[in-house]
């Protein structure tokens, strides 16, 4: 399936050279949101208003589907953590970029992730944010790789697991592109190893 077989006839897109193939399609992204978030209502239909936490910025284009997918009230807030720096891989330190500007005492949060990998910073955030004292913390992720299976964080809603490889589109960038791509796709090695 290439990147434009959703949209027959249309002229190849810029990024068409650079994806090696689509894993979740724009379709099976939609259909999924809808279903989590009918759970999602389920789960919270006495609850006076959901708190979603954003993680920027991978998480803006599922946080914003998911919100207009959901049926009972919602608030968004957004944190920015990073455990990179100028690095490829982990430096093992959580810093916290943009914190939280809402007070989340007693409130019902969720904390909306893109894809869930190494688990190290999820894992200092499900530690941090039970300190400011809200009635309950769960995680929703569109994605999640194997290594995070691994790590033991319970991510109570899941969208699709995918194999440990460079994915993009759907808010997943690789050096800030690629993130408003409508589905999810392997991104070429070449593009990223010349680099």
């Amino acid at each position: 399936m290439t990147p434009s077989a959703e949209h027959p006839g249309a002229p190849a897109a810029w990024y068409e050279n650079d994806i090696d193939r689509v894993l979740v399609s724009e379709t099976e992204i939609r259909e999924k949101t809808a279903a989590l978030a009918k759970q999602i209502d389920a789960d919270y239909a006495n609850t006076d208003g959901l708190l979603l936490v954003g993680l920027f910025k991978g998480a803006v284009m599922f946080m914003a589907d998911l919100a207009r997918a959901l049926t009972i009230p919602v608030e968004m807030e957004f944190m920015a953590l990073s455990s990179y720096g100028q690095r490829v891989t982990s430096s093992g330190v959580v810093r916290v970029l943009k914190d939280l500007d809402t007070d989340i005492k007693d409130r019902d949060v969720l904390v909306v992730e893109d894809v869930v990998d190494s688990g190290l910073t999820l894992s200092w955030l499900l530690k941090y944010l039970p300190s400011r004292g809200p009635r309950s913390v769960e995680m929703v992720s569109m994605l999640r790789k194997p290594k995070a299976l691994e790590t033991g964080i319970n991510v109570k809603y899941v969208g699709f697991d995918v194999p440990d490889e460079f994915v993009v589109g759907y808010g997943l960038d690789y050096s800030e592109r690629y993130r408003e791509l409508p589905f999810v796709g392997v991104l070429k090695p070449s593009v990223y190893q010349s680099s």
